[in-house]
């Protein structure tokens, strides 16, 4: 009586495995999955080292990590930029610095963009606070204020 149930018992078993097996979702995040990113800058955030500047900002993006479209808005007060970016911190980087990864077109406040992330590394790196927001100045070339970007 026993050998009539091992074999649709052992059916059972295999369609069971085959439905969980079949069931592994490989996709890291659900479509249309955008993610809200945000930062303040200042100078007090900029590195090395810090700088004393009436300048304020705000940094609001959306990242599609589908797509790896970026759209940003950057607002800023105080400052006269000469120049704008974001920037991606090396992970050799002992002071959070990195290369100019999307360069702003513009720098009249309200900054309006967007990019597409080259890799997924990169969409990886932006959720992981590996990116920030820089404006530069004649007075402080080097950056008068940041902001580290942060879902």
């Amino acid at each position: 009586m026993t050998h009539r149930f091992t074999l649709p018992v052992i059916a059972l078993l295999a369609l069971l495995c085959f439905i969980f097996v079949s069931c592994n979702d490989h996709q890291a995040f659900p479509p249309d999955a955008r993610i809200a990113l945000v930062a303040t800058l200042s100078g007090a955030a900029e590195r090395p080292t810090s700088v004393v500047s009436p300048g304020t900002g705000q940094f609001a993006g959306v990242i599609d990590p589908t797509t790896r479209v970026l759209s940003y808005t950057v607002v800023y007060s105080g400052i006269t930029p000469t120049m704008g970016h974001l920037h991606r911190i090396t992970p050799n980087s002992a002071i959070g610095n990195g290369p100019v990864e999307i360069p702003f077109a513009s720098l009249t406040s309200p900054i309006i963009g967007s990019a597409t992330l080259t890799t997924n590394g990169r969409v990886d790196s932006l959720l992981n606070g590996f990116y920030y927001v820089n404006l530069h100045t004649t007075a402080n070339p080097a950056g008068e204020i940041r902001g580290d970007i942060r879902p």
